[in-house]
Order: C-alpha cells, then sequence, then structure tokens
C-alpha cells in the first residue's frame, strides 16, 4: 500500500472518530430563555450539552428582547427551555417556528394566578425561588436530556435547601416580607411567609401614589423593619418607602440573571439562594 493511500486512510479516520466532536457537534444544543433554566441545563447535562443562556448577564429577563440572530439560533436548536404565560412573550413568538423540541417548563405545575391582569401574565413565573418547584422542573430538563429515570444530583441539592430554608425560617419574630416586586410569592407560600410587593408582578409596573400610599399603611400595619430591592432594577420605590418609614433596605435577589461581576466570583443559584436566606433571617429576627 502506498504513503499516500496510507495518508489518506488516516485523515479519514480521525475526520470519523473525532472531528465533528472537538467542534461540539456531539452535543446537544439547549437554548435556555434565561439564568435559572441556563444553570439547570448545564448542570444536569455536563459535557453533553451545549447550552446558550439567551439572557444576558445582568438583563431583566421580563422583557428580553431576540435579535434575528437570536431567533434564528432558536429555531435551530435541539431543545428550547422557556417558561411561558406571557413572561417572556418575544421567547414565546420565536419558539413558534422551532425545529426541536420546545419545552414551556410551567406546564405540569401548580401556578399561582395574578388577583388582577397584568399585561400579558397569565400567572406567576417566578417558580424557581421554590426550590421544590424548581426541583420538579430540573427533573423534567434532565428527563428532555435523556436522563430519565433518574434523579439528579442537584435535585439532591435542592431538597437539601429547602431544609435549610424550612429550619432557617422556622421561627421568626415576623412573617411579612416588603418587597419591591411580587416575585417572591412562591418562596412566600412554601415557608409561611407573606409577601408585601410595592409593585405587581411585572417589575417595569409603577404603582400610583394611591396604590403606594396603600401599601406605605400595610408595610407600617405588618411592623417591618426592611424594604428588600432587587439586583436588576431601579431601588428607588424601595428607598422612599424605607425613608417613608424610617426602615432599612437591603437585597433580595430573584434570581432571574446574575451579573458579570457575580459570575466572575463564581456565584450560582444556590449561593444566592443561602444569601436571600440570610437576608430574610435577618429582616424577620430569626432565631
Amino acid at each position: 500500500m502506498s504513503r499516500t493511500v496510507l495518508v489518506l486512510i488516516s485523515a479519514l479516520a480521525l475526520t470519523a472518530c473525532g472531528g465533528s466532536g472537538s467542534a461540539g457537534g456531539d452535543k446537544t444544543k439547549v437554548d435556555a430563555a434565561f439564568y435559572p433554566l441556563a444553570w439547570a441545563a448545564e448542570r444536569v447535562g455536563g459535557k453533553d450539552v451545549e447550552v446558550r443562556n439567551l439572557t444576558q448577564p445582568g438583563v431583566e429577563p421580563h422583557d428580553v428582547e431576540l435579535s434575528p440572530r437570536d431567533v434564528e439560533d432558536i429555531r435551530s436548536a435541539d431543545i428550547v427551555l422557556y417558561l411561558g404565560s406571557g413572561f417572556q412573550p418575544a421567547m414565546e413568538e420565536a419558539v413558534d417556528g422551532a425545529e426541536g423540541e420546545t419545552i414551556d417548563l410551567l406546564q405540569g405545575l401548580q401556578l399561582r394566578r395574578p388577583e388582577e391582569a397584568e399585561g400579558k401574565l397569565t400567572a406567576d413565573p417566578h417558580v424557581w425561588l421554590d426550590p421544590l418547584r424548581y426541583a420538579e422542573i430540573v427533573q423534567t430538563i434532565a428527563d428532555e436530556l435523556g436522563h430519565s429515570g433518574h434523579t439528579p444530583p442537584l435535585v439532591e441539592d435542592l431538597k437539601d435547601l429547602d431544609t435549610e430554608f424550612r429550619e432557617g425560617l422556622a421561627t421568626c419574630e415576623r412573617r411579612e416580607i416588603v418587597t419591591t416586586h411580587a416575585s417572591f410569592g412562591y418562596l412566600a407560600q412554601r415557608y409561611g411567609l407573606e409577601q408585601i410587593p410595592l409593585t405587581g408582578l411585572s417589575p417595569e409596573a409603577e404603582p400610583t401614589p394611591r396604590d403606594l400610599e396603600r401599601t406605605v399603611d400595610q408595610v407600617r400595619e405588618s411592623g417591618a423593619t426592611t424594604i428588600f430591592f432587587e439586583t436588576l432594577i431601579s431601588p428607588r420605590i424601595a428607598e422612599a418607602v424605607a425613608r417613608e418609614m424610617g426602615a432599612k433596605t437591603d437585597v433580595l435577589n430573584p434570581l432571574e440573571g446574575l451579573s458579570d461581576e457575580e459570575l466572575r466570583r463564581g456565584e450560582t443559584y444556590l449561593s444566592v439562594m443561602r444569601e436571600n436566606l440570610a437576608s430574610l433571617r435577618r429582616a424577620l429576627s430569626c432565631r
């Protein structure tokens, strides 16, 4: 056999065995609408998945805008993970033409419904802030990635986190949490707290002066000493209410997205949720 033929055979063998894999061709391409879904897919899928978070770090995901390139990417992905019920209308529109699997991870969950219509929102989408509901989402992602019948380690981590919250919030002087917008309803429901939001489910909603006056009266009656604001939206309203009440402000992170700085520090869903627990314990004077 000539040297030229041997070289050709070797080249073909290398291409067949490793060429597409090194370029990511053997990986499942997953497009995730925002951080909690992207992080779960990465943790569950590991080296077998290529995950793209469609909401950039530090960007508020409720009204994310998709570029034509984003839409094209969504429609060619193997799996698209998103939350429906009007949480990200641009995502719901883009998945209509997707070629791969499109998974609305709110399907099958028991959802809280808003008392009044809030734009396009038909349900409270903030399910990931309840560790056990989030564990259900993680299991669904695992099933979609071919791990059906197997409980991912992340599910066990979330059960441990739930135990930490239950024990940490079991004995507190107060049960009311005052938040910038109504994103902590599932967390409050899970751990026997009462959420008093300054605005509704949509963070961009502006309360009327009369609405804000009523809320301040409710906050005053609750005896709350801390007004929580969020990392991705303006603290202006929270600071104004805190001044009116003579209260403190603190961060309660809804984990809709981490900033570049948080990602550089190695923060994750689990570490930020534990910071949230510490903030709640301080505000509620828990023992």
